[in-house]
């Protein structure tokens, strides 16, 4: 997809925020990725930090900063003198994320059954109504995007740094691969599994959390994995 395109594209103008107030890199940034989930933005597809700037009506500095963001968290993919370009894993690539995220959080949950303080347990349960709301409401890219950030804020609720910079580096991946693998948004990641973790998470029930969390990826990685091409 060209930058033309982009600009053309009857569903991506409306990502522009209200008139008057400036986009952050904080603003844009999820909604540039709910496009990329959504496939409004497709696999594959090439794009120009002028012809998204106009889209979203900022400057190139901001729109590259975005950019940054994402390629760090390979979601695409930044190669000198090249346009930018959304990643397209495959089914080898998600096998190996499913395998290390499986290995990194069940350190995560145990870590976070012994450190997570109320509000921390409010604020994850809230991040799963938000969850649940987009899936009802059959918003695909803010229901992929909101699951990940589940798993990423558990990690902040374990309090280990680079555990939850390693995480940050699989989970936006695996959001990308979830939207390119499967067919229907309410069937990806449950927000019932989540739910039953943050009720093992803050009974302090380590043995169960990661029982539950085990059974959450191994679900997930079947899921994909099966509607995968060989």
């Amino acid at each position: 997809m060209t930058a033309r395109a982009l600009h053309y594209d009857p569903i991506l103008p409306t990502l522009r925020l209200v008139a008057g107030k400036k986009p952050s890199v904080d603003d844009i940034y999820p909604r540039l990725f709910d496009a990329i989930l959504e496939q409004r933005i497709a696999p594959a597809s090439r794009f120009t930090e002028e012809g998204l700037g106009e889209i979203f009506g900022v400057s190139r500095s901001v729109i590259r900063r975005v950019l940054a963001k994402l390629s760090h968290q390979q979601v695409i993919l930044l190669r000198p003198n090249q346009r930018a370009q959304v990643a397209a894993p495959d089914t080898q690539q998600a096998r190996q994320i499913l395998e290390a995220r499986r290995l990194t959080e069940i350190t995560v949950v145990q870590l976070a059954c012994a450190q997570a303080t109320p509000l921390q347990i409010r604020q994850l349960r809230e991040l799963i109504a938000r969850e649940r709301e987009y899936i009802e409401r059959d918003q695909r890219g803010p229901a992929i995007r909101l699951s990940g950030e589940f798993h990423l804020q558990l990690a902040a609720v374990a309090g280990n740094a680079p555990l939850a910079q390693f995480l940050n580096s699989l989970v936006p991946l695996t959001s990308l691969i979830i939207a390119q693998f499967e067919a229907k948004a309410c069937t990806y990641c449950a927000w019932q599994e989540h739910a039953a973790i943050v009720d093992a998470v803050e009974r302090r029930d380590s043995t169960t959390a990661v029982t539950l969390m085990t059974q959450h990826l191994d679900h997930l990685e079947a899921k994909l994995l099966s509607q995968a091409v060989p």
